[in-house]
């Protein structure tokens, strides 16, 4: 007698910020279940943010549980996992692999003074990693820590980034892939492999780092006890898997150079692949190794994207959606206000974390239509901001695909469209986040196939294309945008030096 034997089904899980999410598919890439468990930040001190470790794990098993309650002959059959997770988070571990404190998370801003210790001890630094050194990477975290938790610094035998502590409790493994690893501040990003330089300049060693793997190849199994415990008993592979963003581009499949997106967030993200290593640090573009072989990709980041108009509805006590559908579908030009978006301070092209935003050009007549539109066209030109900077490390990119809670408004699609000078591709509903793209490198893992094979784009719906009757308007108020920061910037100088700085 023959025994059924239920199709391979493979799970990806993303270990966010605000969320552990998990995505279980099939051979065919059809979604089969979700599942999410909330976590929280802690803010101890001012501009610190931190999670506990530990949380990662419990709402990971949550979420797997959670979907073996849904679909139990579904996660018997897993075969393959993949992991993505928020990028540069510092999880200190001891030699027995418990944790030494709280992990310090990406948008913690402790670490400013140490990215200048970073560049003096290694003048080559920006060189090397492709990148201004931030303080939400990794690495002047750890300078931080050694001067102000020695006894810590001491201690630490491992760090790991998020998912990779995942990892750690899932397999006993000390793995990370190179998209995320980039992130740290420790890679040689050119050459996909930990800089001894780097390292050194931050007082860390070799040995304390996770072995690298690419993105799409397996690093281990689940433990015994664990694939018990999850119902899986198969105890399937685990893939490297990949930073968030990264992982987003595999559920996209915007992983062959030229390939690109934008994610119209909270914050804001243009992501293009490239075939080879193209960094523009004086820009703030991150120049990231990608989760396949062979690729890089860049990034250019704005801090404040849906979150500029979240905080406009809140000033304004009027849901954003109202605030949208009030300017119609159709572009009218740029608004007869601007709009600087740096409410958080910004990454790309400026990196500076103390500048603040500004409207310019209010009025009487100034109402809460102007706002939003000038909102709308202020961040349509940060995206530009993103895309003059990739230009200008020699990327070409002739259309993107768009994701996020921010496509929903036509509206603000056709304006970015036409500030870019590209068509925008609107892909058919469907889930193509960072969890997605980690279970389609699990199935990748633990079948061999081709990356090329699997990683393939959403079908596309609609195509925003550039209104060419506003294309000059809105060139010439680019223009004037531009001015905005090095205008700021000389009076956040001047209230430095004045001791007027708040």
């Amino acid at each position: 007698m023959s025994i059924h034997r239920v199709a391979s089904m493979y799970l990806g899980l993303d270990i966010g910020t605000s969320s552990v999410k998990g995505v279980l598919i099939d051979p065919s890439q059809k979604i089969i279940g979700t599942a999410h468990w909330a976590l929280k930040v802690s803010r101890p001190r001012p501009g610190w943010s931190e999670q506990a470790p530990e949380d990662w794990w419990n709402a990971c098993d949550r979420v797997v549980r959670d979907l073996a309650r849904a679909s139990p002959k579904a996660v018997a059959a897993v075969d393959g996992i993949g992991l993505s997770g928020q990028q540069h988070g510092a999880t200190l571990l001891d030699r027995a692999g418990r944790v030494l404190r709280p992990a310090i998370l990406w948008n913690d801003a402790r670490a400013f003074a140490e990215c200048r210790d970073i560049e003096v001890r290694e003048p080559r630094a920006r060189r090397i990693g492709g990148n201004i050194p931030l303080a939400g990477f990794t690495a002047p975290k750890l300078v931080w820590v050694k001067k102000h938790e020695p006894k810590r610094f001491a201690a630490i035998a491992k760090v790991l980034l998020p998912k990779d502590y995942v990892r750690f409790r899932m397999t006993g493994d000390y793995a990370s892939d190179q998209s995320d690893s980039a992130g740290t501040f420790w890679l040689d990003v050119a050459k996909r492999a930990w800089s001894g330089e780097l390292l050194a300049a931050t007082d860390m060693r070799p040995d304390q780092m996770p072995t690298l793997y690419e993105g799409t190849e397996a690093t281990g199994r689940l433990t015994p006890a664990i694939a018990r415990a999850w119902g899986m008993p198969r105890r399937p592979v685990v893939a490297a898997g990949a930073g968030d963003n990264a992982a987003s581009a595999c559920g996209l499949g915007a992983v062959t150079p030229g390939a690109a997106f934008i994610s119209i967030g909270t914050s804001g993200v243009l992501f293009v692949s490239t075939d080879r290593f193209r960094p523009n640090p004086a820009r703030a573009v991150h120049a990231f190794c990608h989760a396949v072989p062979g690729t890089w990709h860049q990034m250019g980041v704005i801090l404040s994207a849906t979150a500029s108009l979240e905080w406009l509805a809140g000033v304004l006590k009027t849901p954003a959606p109202k605030l949208t559908a009030a300017l119609g579908s159709t572009v009218k030009g740029p608004s007869t206000a601007l709009f600087l978006p740096y409410l958080s301070g910004e990454r790309t092209p400026v990196a500076d974390a103390q500048v603040r935003g500004l409207f310019v050009g209010l009025s009487p007549e100034t109402d809460a239509r102007v706002l939003t539109h000038a909102v709308l066209d202020g961040v349509a030109f940060a995206f530009r901001d993103c895309l003059e900077a990739l230009k200008a490390a020699g990327t070409a990119i002739e259309r993107v695909t768009v994701v996020g809670g921010g496509s929903r408004s036509v509206l603000w699609l056709r304006i970015i469209a036409t500030v870019l000078g590209l068509p925008i591709d609107l892909p058919a509903r469907g889930d193509f986040g960072a969890a997605f793209g980690a279970a389609r490198l699990g199935l990748i893992a633990a079948t061999g196939t081709d990356y090329r094979q699997v990683l393939t784009p959403p079908r596309t719906v609609k195509t925003i294309t550039p209104d060419a009757r506003w294309r000059d308007g809105y060139e010439a108020r680019y223009l004037h945008y531009q001015r905005l920061y090095p205008a700021i910037k000389a009076i956040h100088l001047q209230e430095t030096v004045h001791g007027n700085q708040p």
